[in-house]
């Protein structure tokens, strides 16, 4: 029997809306995440069982009030109650109880620490074009050094068990985005305020699986040098962009059944380092890539030798860009708008698996139509971004802006 949202239920989303959400930077999840003792991890536990009932509240409110009766639809309705299911569960899971005595000197204001202050996400800016806009406050987040106390089993056994339940709830999402798009597929443009809603709802998705994903590494995960649960406090950007420049490449030869890919030129220091998460980066550069050989392949046909695609990696003291050139032909002027949105693709529909979520090695070359858009939303989610530049009939560059300092706050809506 399908899952059914109650009456019951829907009272208590309806509260939860009327919370505001809040957001943390990439620079605090560092500091929050070194050195995790229990009453750390047990802060977190606390944060996530408060703040993520609030977002997925605020994503099934949308779903519920989407236009052109796009909520009647099956593939929405179905992703409306996988997020249901999980409002339900999070909001079910029974709080510890701490005794009076540890509950005062965890509570304690001698021992309260503040994280570092944010400072306002770039999507906030009301003049920045085609970013997000929200009016969010600058929020401030705080946790306890609490090394001394000796925690109850009870404490252990209830952060072990809320870590088992978002694992679960995170394996019930993997399916979101190839199934929201699903009434997309026929269509090469989609409606501004259905791309409006898109946006938000995936840039939202990709908040919740950070923090989810980042609470379980802190848990579960053997400590890894340079790691902080998910971010690499050390991420070296040239060995990113070959690892990545080996999947796409292998994707074109299997795909065009080439004996060998165009070539990628990078030209990067190999000690250039900084704070992200890998799977992020490899995610954009992958999606990237594989778009400049796909470009560069169909252009020329079978051959011999192609003209190589060039990666060039750039050190600012605020950002980090890499550029990727391609000689691939380049995209009519008219359609550079269309690039962004999602669904629009110019190779043939590709069939995907309900449960694919986009792994390297089982995404298909070309034909999704959300590559682009979603690798943009991924840069800006820490205050970086995605650009295009194309020359028609010769080639295209693509800009990736990485922002190094890692102050700024989620683009939460």
């Amino acid at each position: 029997m399908a899952y059914q949202i109650t009456p019951q239920l829907r009272d208590k989303i309806n509260h939860f809306c009327r919370f505001p959400q809040t957001g943390v930077s990439l620079r605090q999840m560092v500091m929050f995440g070194q050195n995790p003792s229990q009453g750390t991890l047990l802060r977190a536990t606390q944060f996530l069982a408060d703040e993520l009932p609030i977002r997925i509240a605020h994503r099934i409110q949308e779903l519920e009030n989407l236009p052109h009766n796009l909520g009647e639809m099956p593939s929405i309705i179905k992703v409306k109650n996988w997020y249901a299911q999980s409002f339900e569960d999070l909001i079910n899971f029974p709080k510890t109880e701490l005794p009076s005595s540890l509950r005062d000197k965890f509570t304690s204001s001698s021992i309260i620490q503040k994280l570092p202050d944010n400072v306002p996400h770039p999507a906030n800016n009301p003049g920045r074009s085609g970013m997000l806009n929200p009016s969010i406050p600058i929020c401030r987040r705080y946790y306890t050094k609490v090394d001394d106390i000796e925690w109850p089993p009870e404490v252990h056994y209830y952060n072990e068990k809320f870590t088992k339940l978002i694992e679960d709830i995170k394996r019930r999402h993997n399916p979101v985005v190839s199934t929201v798009g699903k009434r997309h597929k026929t269509k090469t443009v989609i409606e501004t305020d259905i791309q409006a809603f898109l946006d938000r709802f995936y840039m939202s998705r990709i908040g919740i699986r950070i923090l989810i994903g980042q609470h379980v590494a802190l848990n579960k995960l053997p400590s890894r040098p340079d790691y902080v649960g998910i971010i690499c406090t050390k991420t070296n950007i040239a060995q990113a962009v070959q690892e990545a420049a080996d999947n796409a490449k292998f994707i074109c030869e299997e795909h065009y059944g080439l004996f060998r890919a165009p070539e990628i030129q990078l030209h990067c220091s190999n000690d250039l380092l900084f704070t992200y998460i890998p799977t992020h980066l490899s995610h954009m550069l992958f999606e990237l890539l594989k778009n400049s050989l796909r470009a560069v392949v169909e252009k020329f046909g079978e051959a011999d030798e192609y003209p190589p695609i060039k990666v060039i990696v750039a050190e600012g003291k605020e950002d980090i860009t890499i550029k990727i050139s391609d000689e691939g032909g380049g995209i009519p002027r008219s359609n550079i708008p269309l690039v962004w949105t999602y669904m629009y693709t110019t190779a043939p529909s590709q069939h995907l698996d309900p449960e694919f979520n986009q792994t390297d090695f089982r995404a298909p070359m070309a034909g999704l139509g959300y590559g682009l858009p979603i690798s943009r939303l991924y840069a800006r989610y820490f205050g970086g971004d995605l650009k295009l530049i194309s020359m028609e009939g010769y080639g295209t560059d693509v800009y990736l802006h990485l922002n190094r300092i890692s102050n700024s706050d989620e683009p939460l809506q």
